[in-house]
Formats: C-alpha cells, sequence, structure tokens
C-alpha cells in the first residue's frame, strides 16, 4: 500500500474551503501550497506498511505534564527554531542537542521543534536529536496537511503534532485530530480567533494554543491570547503563543488562566536559552 496520491486528508485540493473563508493571508496560503507540494514529492517514495510497522503508539503522558496547579507557574513549552521567515537567522549553526538539554535542565515542561525546512531551517534530524536527549515530551512543529506527516512525526520520536485551524478544513481538523491520537499522541491545536476556538473545541481538542501573532502584519500582541481565552471551555488545557518576553507577560497570562507558554525566539536569540528559560520561569 503506498502514500502516492494522498496529499491531504481530504485529497490534495482539500484545503482550499478553508482558504475560500477567508481566513487565510496570502504568506500562509503560500507556505501550505508549497507544504502540499512537498509532501506529494515526498509520498512517491515511502511505503505506508513500512512506516506504519516502524511507528509505536506513544505512551508519553503530555496532558498531565502541561496542566498547571492553581499555586504554580506556567508550564513552558521551549522551541527549538533555527530562523523564521519574518525575522530571518535566530540562531545561526545551533545544535539541538545541546539546546535541548539547556531547556530541560531550566525547567521546561515540553520542547517544540520546528521541522520546516524552507521557511524555518529545520529538519527531521533536529527532532531526532532532540527526542534521544530529553526526557520530556517533544512537539513536531510544521505544517500539517497529510496524514503521511501524522505518521512521519511519530516515526522520529515525537509525542505531541502541532495542527494549526487557519490551514485546515473543519474536516481535516478533526480527521487529522482523531489520527494523532490514535497513535498515542497528543494535537495542540493552535488557534487565531474565537472561531477557529470553536473549530478547535468542535474537533476534541484537549491542548489548544493561542498563537499572539497577527497574519496580516507577523507583529506579536499577547493580548490576543488574553481576548480569546474567555472561549476556551474549562478543562481544556491552554497555551499561549508567540510573543512571550519578560515576566510581565508570564505574570499576565498565569493570572488569565493559561497553563503553559511556547516561547522560541526570546530563548533562541539569548546568549544562554537556559538561563533566559530561568529569567522568564522567575529563577533569575
Amino acid at each position: 500500500m503506498r502514500f502516492a496520491g494522498l496529499g491531504s486528508v481530504g485529497g490534495v485540493d482539500a484545503i482550499e474551503g478553508a482558504v475560500g473563508g477567508g481566513r487565510l493571508v496570502s504568506y500562509l496560503v503560500d507556505i501550505i501550497e508549497r507544504k502540499r507540494m512537498e509532501v506529494r514529492r515526498r509520498t512517491l517514495d515511502l511505503d505506508l506498511a513500512l512506516l506504519r510497522s516502524s511507528t509505536l503508539p506513544c505512551t508519553t503522558k503530555v496532558l498531565p505534564t502541561l496542566r498547571r496547579a492553581d499555586d504554580e507557574g506556567l508550564r513552558v513549552i521551549a522551541e527549538f527554531k533555527r530562523r523564521s521567515p519574518s525575522k530571518g537567522v535566530i540562531r545561526d549553526g545551533a545544535e539541538p542537542a545541546l539546546i535541548a538539554t539547556e531547556y530541560a535542565g531550566a525547567g521546561a515542561s515540553a520542547i517544540s521543534v520546528l521541522t520546516d525546512g524552507e521557511g524555518f531551517g529545520g529538519s527531521s534530524d533536529d527532532l531526532s536529536a532532540v527526542v534521544q536527549a530529553v526526557n520530556i515530551p517533544v512537539l513536531c512543529k510544521d505544517f500539517i496537511v497529510s496524514p503521511m506527516q501524522v505518521f512521519e512525526a511519530r516515526s522520529w520520536g515525537a509525542d505531541i503534532v502541532l495542527l494549526i485551524a487557519a490551514a485546515l478544513s473543519s474536516k481535516e481538523l478533526a480527521s487529522l485530530h482523531r489520527q494523532v491520537l490514535g497513535l498515542g499522541m497528543t494535537a495542540l491545536v493552535e488557534v487565531h480567533d474565537a472561531h477557529e476556538v470553536k473549530v478547535a473545541v468542535d474537533a476534541g481538542a484537549q491542548l489548544i494554543g493561542v498563537n499572539n501573532r497577527d497574519l496580516h502584519t507577523f507583529q506579536t500582541d499577547i493580548r490576543t491570547s488574553l481576548e480569546l481565552v474567555q472561549h476556551i471551555p474549562d478543562g481544556v488545557i491552554k497555551v499561549a503563543e508567540s510573543g512571550i518576553r519578560s515576566r510581565y507577560d508570564m505574570n499576565r497570562l498565569r493570572k488569565a488562566g493559561f497553563d503553559a507558554v511556547l516561547v522560541g525566539e526570546t530563548l533562541m536569540s539569548a546568549e544562554r536559552p537556559g538561563d533566559e528559560l530561568l529569567r522568564l520561569r522567575g529563577h533569575r
């Protein structure tokens, strides 16, 4: 059984519904189109049966790790990211295993790894290196549009997979979410507005991340998280993503009811990422 022809959950043109709905802006449309082309190229050489046979269900308990107790500080998902389309090179020549070890030593609850190559300079090798270096959950952060990518993420050792609501139709999101859970992994469903929160909740998401980056301007503002948190049901683990730079930001998000934050550029651009994480957590 081959992957050939499997572009996304509903076929290679399925996300046009989301695009047509006006929720995607041009840069994200371009990224998703590029990612779909990459997936089509890779499917020609991947054997589904072989990939399945080498993929064992994840047994890591992610949700308890990221759920914050009332009297505790925010959990931190610390990100390994070489560059970004908006910032360019962030940390040239970074060693994923070394950075991951620093993060874990500084109290990170999980580590996010960018695996997109063209936009972020990442790879599956980066993720695998982090998995080998630490004993905390690892998030595969990419633009997931195909079941093949979910199988790949698990085969690389990921415990968590990012699903971006703005990049998928509601049907696709629900299907990919079921697949992630079926492999024993956890899906971090990323949202940008109240509509996407509802779509994520309807898909069964138990881990929702609010991305503070404006898709039109690339600017970040944690007020996006502060406004959307009220739309996320009790019991769902809430993660604020992007634009977290200070203890002040951390305190505001904690008081608003968030369980965790995902921090990348603030850590990766620091001279010592581990020390910067300690500072954010209030230990420096």
